[in-house]
């Protein structure tokens, strides 16, 4: 094993994961803020409320259109550099934002935002790789994965209190110093990683981001009763693309869409079991607040209190699952995290008419758990069954699959509004339990002996999900 796969030596190691969780919170923070903001910008900037969506589209879209390429930037030209290049981006962005006066400039703000937040993403993984040892690197994981959690349950809050003293700009330009800070930081302290050679494949990068945008514009029409025309439209479109670009990624030795990697079943299941996880979640997320307020009859602040033991015990299951992931398969710790999610689902929809809020509580917490126990030995899996110059692929994807899934949930909720009416909440719910079982079985799957052997070819032999 070469010095690169054993990770950065102590006390770089750790200023290091300080770095990399830093931008993590960053991008982790950003659409929780803006969120919270969002009736008060549309009131300044003259926007309607549908429009005024635009400010946060425009972010997510962005992201998901520009992970993959980023991956590619990095694989090709150092994982630093395209982690640099988005904290500079993401700064400056930041700032436009914080200056903007109308909702187009916000937009487009917020648009070089998420390419700077895509920069971060794509290579945060493959950083953490290379910082961590290969018997550590779960817990590497765990961490940042515990920046998420706390990040998203501070996110709200934060913005209250930044909102309390300030006006909106504020929750942009707090960004711009500590972007400065942490781009200081990654000068010095982030793991050197040797390019590859290979040239970047532009026009794959360009169906690549028509692809998922023409993904992305379907799900959405799909839950707001866009026209059926123009849905099967973009999905045609998003088909048509997409099998274009695999049929261009084919035969390329580092393919921008990383189908080698999917030829290693491991990879392949991995990736399946994040999708279907992420899609339960984000049907959660959004009928949750639906189901407390419209059927159970508690206020909007109650609400926002009632969803904090997601994230709390998530965080706090973060440790323990880094932990446990460098010593057990993820098909069997993911599979556990699923089944305990799953059960909360099951719980909360079975709730009486007239829950305590202590009912509630203990519900979410094991939601939270759950997903806590889940993540962590997933993402480990992930990555590493691709070889090490692969990491940057592997990263982009385990990021396409969370925020594909979570676009998916929301739409699906929506949908089930449309159709269930005023019994579309709990519906959703049984739904997301459905979803976690069926992330249950393919994350088993996982330990089935033709799945975990190696694999030739591309690359290096797939490693075992076990240590």
């Amino acid at each position: 094993m070469n010095s690169v796969e054993d990770g950065l030596p102590i006390p770089q190691r750790y200023w290091a994961i300080l770095t990399l969780m830093i931008g993590v919170a960053l991008s982790c923070l950003d659409t929780a803020l803006v969120n919270v903001a969002l009736p008060t910008i549309a009131r300044d900037v003259n926007a309607s409320a549908a429009n005024s969506i635009w400010v946060v589209n425009a972010y997510q879209l962005a992201v998901l259109i520009s992970l993959l390429p980023f991956a590619s930037f990095g694989d090709i030209f150092g994982y630093r550099r395209v982690y640099r290049f988005g904290l500079v981006l993401y700064s400056g962005a930041a700032l436009i934002s914080a200056t903007a006066h109308s909702l187009e400039i916000l937009s487009l703000g917020r648009a070089l935002q998420g390419l700077g937040a895509a920069g971060l993403m794509s290579v945060n993984t493959a950083l953490v790789r290379h910082t961590y040892p290969r018997r550590l690197l779960g817990r590497g994981i765990a961490l940042t994965s515990l920046v998420v959690s706390t990040s998203s349950a501070a996110g709200p809050t934060l913005a209250a209190a930044i909102l309390a003293v300030a006006p909106w700009p504020y929750l942009f330009a707090v960004n711009v110093p500590i972007g400065v800070a942490t781009l200081l930081l990654s000068m010095r302290l982030l793991p050197h990683t040797t390019p590859s050679g290979h040239r970047f494949d532009l026009p794959s990068a360009v169906l690549c981001a028509v692809m998922f945008g023409s993904l992305i514009s379907g799900i959405n029409g799909l839950g707001h009763s866009q026209g059926v025309i123009a849905v099967v439209g973009e999905f045609a479109g998003a088909i048509a693309v997409g099998y274009l670009l695999v049929r261009r990624q084919a035969n390329q030795a580092m393919p921008l869409l990383p189908i080698d990697l999917f030829r290693r079943p491991v990879f392949a299941l991995s990736v399946t079991t994040s999708v279907l996880s992420f899609v339960a979640q984000g049907l959660a997320f959004v009928s949750l607040p639906f189901y407390f307020q419209d059927v159970i009859g508690m206020s909007a602040v109650t609400t926002g209190l009632l969803m904090t033991p997601w994230p709390a015990t998530a965080a706090l299951m973060a440790p323990l699952a880094g932990w446990l992931a460098d010593r057990y398969p993820a098909g069997i710790l993911g599979s556990i995290g699923l089944v305990v999610l799953g059960s909360g689902f099951a719980l909360i929809a079975l709730l009486p008419a007239h829950p305590s809020t202590a009912d509630i509580l203990w519900r979410i917490a094991v939601c939270g758990g759950g997903m806590g126990l889940f993540q962590q030995p997933n993402a480990r899996s992930i990555v590493m069954s691709a070889p090490l110059g692969r990491s940057g692929g592997a990263g982009a994807i385990q990021g396409t699959a969370r925020l594909l899934g979570q676009s998916i949930g929301a739409a699906l909720v929506a949908l089930v509004f449309g159709f269930a009416g005023g019994h579309g909440a709990k519906t959703a719910i049984v739904l997301a339990a459905g979803f976690a079982a069926a992330g249950t079985l393919t994350s088993f799957s996982r330990m089935f002996d033709f799945v975990r052997a190696p694999l030739s070819g591309t690359g290096s032999a797939q490693p075992a999900d076990r240590p």
